[in-house]
């Protein structure tokens, strides 16, 4: 709410402090209740025809008959009003529990080998975030799919999963999985418009049971190659990719509302008159 005032108020200076419960109370009474964070327009106006229309009628309400109408969500917004903390602060972020890597194309795509570089391209990029987490994935699942919204055009979506005999964060043995099961999942005579790649069941390096049965097959020096790869990509001075992502990609992602590079190409910069 502080924030909310040094934003709106230029009397205030930008610097607003609220520790006075008199001042909380004012300025609840002038905020909306739409203002309120979490509070959509739908539930804004069902709270008004309650009539709740400032953000302090909202703290004034009771918390627990409001959840039963509304949500959970609404009861603790208004714990939250009254000064009762209802989230917690994260100072550490929470490991991810899977990892999700897809786009829509530009443009339809009938092509094998433009959507098996497609799919490349995602478990290339999901492979580095895997690495950013610094953990290993056991299950590897791969979905492409056409659009559902084109009237008389045969609508196909698939999904497949495979579950490692051993975990791994090398690209190159994800890129080796992603292409057996794009294999198989693939389907000629469709126009994909999406595809992505997810890698979930995710291990701390040494921390899990390998297949007692099978040889572990982790690369040579996989970590120092990998390690490598990602230092130059993230450097800003190279580039380095895999041959299965294609040298001259054909397909591209949907932007149609990328916001123009004004400082980094000419060609965006805006014209004055």
């Amino acid at each position: 709410m502080a924030n909310h005032a040094a934003k709106k108020y230029p009397a205030t200076g930008s610097v607003v402090d609220l520790m006075d419960p008199d001042r909380q109370k004012r300025l609840l009474a002038l905020a909306e209740v739409g203002d309120v964070w979490g509070v959509g327009r739908r539930t804004t106006a069902k709270l008004k025809a309650r009539g709740i229309h400032t953000a302090l009628d909202l703290a004034n309400a009771d918390a627990k008959a409001m959840r039963s109408e509304f949500s959970v969500v609404l009861e603790r917004t208004i714990r939250e009003l009254n000064g009762v903390s209802c989230l917690d602060l994260e100072c550490i972020r929470p490991t991810k529990q899977q990892i999700i890597c897809s786009r829509s194309f530009g443009h339809k795509v009938t092509e094998k080998q433009e959507l098996r570089e497609a799919i490349a391209k995602y478990t290339t990029r999901a492979a580095e975030k895997l690495r950013g987490e610094k953990r290993l994935c056991r299950v590897v699942s791969v979905f492409i799919r056409t659009s559902p919204h084109i009237k008389n055009e045969p609508f196909y979506s698939k999904t497949l999963s495979v579950e490692l005999p051993n975990p791994t964060d090398d690209t190159r043995d994800l890129l080796e999985v992603t292409n057996v099961i794009f294999r198989r999942i693939w389907r000629a005579g469709y126009r994909y418009m999406k595809a992505g790649v997810m890698l979930a069941d995710f291990y701390e390096h040494g921390v899990f049971q390998q297949d007692l049965f099978r040889v572990d097959n982790n690369k040579v020096n996989s970590k120092a190659l990998m390690s490598v790869v990602d230092n130059i990509n993230q450097s800003g001075l190279g580039n380095v990719f895999f041959a299965s992502q294609g040298v001259s990609p054909q397909w591209s992602m949907k932007r149609d509302h990328l916001s123009p590079a004004y400082t980094t190409k000419w060609e965006d910069l805006p014209n004055v008159y």
